[in-house]
């Protein structure tokens, strides 16, 4: 097992080391300037493309006119933050208490 272990460290160690000499001979310590790229083509004014319909498969809908909030939105009844104090309150003192209370 120690001999397995020493023969995984050592391999370990070696691919790092031809790792790193192979990363120090790939870069060169010479300088090298930056060069932007020149784009010739500039913002022009043209005219537009035909237009185009997305919706290839399927139809087109179109509606005007407004619905009101109350015939789409389902209504929430909430109940207040008091009555649901009260309630947990109430759901404590009714809880089972222990019989036998041990301080150590």
């Amino acid at each position: 097992m120690m001999k397995t272990t020493l023969f995984l460290l050592c391999l370990l160690c070696t691919t790092a080391a031809l790792g790193q000499s192979y990363a120090a001979a790939a870069l060169s310590n010479e300088p090298q300037p930056l060069q932007m790229v020149s784009h010739p083509a500039r913002a022009a004014q043209h005219a537009m493309a035909a237009e185009q319909n997305l919706l290839d498969s399927s139809g087109y809908l179109y509606a005007q006119g407004e619905r009101p909030l109350w015939e789409v939105a389902p209504v929430k009844v909430s109940v207040p933050l008091g009555d649901v104090a009260r309630f947990y309150r109430q759901e404590h003192l009714a809880a089972k208490k222990a019989d036998f209370v041990r301080n150590d």
